[in-house]
């Protein structure tokens, strides 16, 4: 086994051969680029990206990215599409077919069908000369001096190339579309990034039982009142109004104060004037608003009236922090 230095200098070596080969790429941009992304935007079809081999791999995944940030797209693998999966491609789609050297023999079988069907073609090959960047309605020039493989063999740099030209592609769609942050959670609703942008503090209070007392509430019921709960917390309540609240913290304070606590009510020991959110708030904001107080919860409202807690813990297990 080789010394730690030397694997991380072929590491760096790697890393640096790659890095150059992507600043190399926005000097290959040309009109065809801004040209394919007005094809796609114009199109009213989906896009379906085809590949054999590693591109193939590439081209799945730049399906994904743009499924997720509002452009359709669907994915078809080159050698499937000539053995009965051309049907895949509809009337109004557009093609984008990935070959490095755009002269594999499933390339050279797929382009024509896909030009007798009549829907627009964008090749992205690392070589326009190619049998596919020659027919190609518009060529995306993905090319790479050499591979970071030391053979110059294993697709490494040049599936790189592909994958970053994949995302400007993705990016400049998203842009020209106007996805929001908003558009981005309709897409992820089930991840943490899709929470932060559309998880409300009302969705978490609902969750959570709603703790309160009165101002006459001995102690002694308030205390039972917050275990519960299982929110460390209740609201002390004047009426349907909010008068104050207590927290385990205000009970460790009253028992270091305090022999008997007999006597005491919810009133003598609250913290008056506690920090409220509202129920639309996104929970994103609650955590801020906690971390700012440096406190662990929040009592929700809505229309101005308590509905229930947030509570640090709840975030956490929602993947919010």
């Amino acid at each position: 086994m080789k010394d730690s230095k030397a694997i991380l200098e072929i590491a760096r070596q790697t890393i640096a051969l790659e890095g150059d080969a992507i600043h190399h790429l926005a000097t290959l941009l040309t009109e065809d680029f801004s040209r394919a992304v007005s094809c796609i935007l114009e199109a009213d079809g989906r896009v379906v990206i085809t590949g054999i081999g590693k591109s193939a791999i590439i081209a799945s995944k730049i399906v994904a990215t743009l499924n997720s940030t509002g452009t359709p797209a669907i994915y078809m693998h080159a050698a499937d599409a000539i053995h009965g999966d051309l049907g895949t491609i509809q009337q109004n789609d557009v093609v984008i077919c990935i070959s490095k050297s755009g002269n594999t023999p499933e390339i050279k079988l797929l382009v024509p069908l896909i030009k007798q069907g009549g829907n627009p073609l964008i090749g992205m090959t690392g070589s326009p000369d190619s049998f596919l960047g020659r027919r190609a309605d518009y060529c995306l020039n993905t090319y790479v001096e050499k591979e970071a493989c030391p053979n110059n063999l294993a697709p490494t740099t040049s599936t790189t190339a592909q994958l970053v030209l994949g995302d400007a592609l993705a990016i400049c769609l998203l842009e020209l579309r106007g996805f929001s942050s908003r558009d981005f959670a309709r897409y992820h609703p089930g991840g943490t990034l899709g929470k932060k942008l559309y998880l409300r503090v009302g969705d978490i209070a609902a969750q959570n039982q709603v703790p309160q007392v009165s101002g006459d509430t001995p102690v002694k019921d308030a205390i039972v009142e917050i275990s519960e709960k299982m929110l460390g917390v209740t609201a002390v309540m004047d009426g349907d109004r909010v008068a104050g609240i207590i927290t385990d913290g205000d009970i460790r304070r009253m028992l270091n104060k305090h022999d008997n606590i007999a006597g005491l009510r919810a009133r003598d020991i609250m913290t008056t004037g506690p920090k409220t959110v509202d129920s639309e708030v996104l929970a994103v904001k609650a955590l801020q608003m906690m971390e700012e107080n440096d406190i662990s919860q929040l009592l929700a409202t809505r229309d101005g009236r308590y509905i229930g807690v947030v509570h640090i813990h709840n975030l956490i297990k929602e993947g919010i922090l």
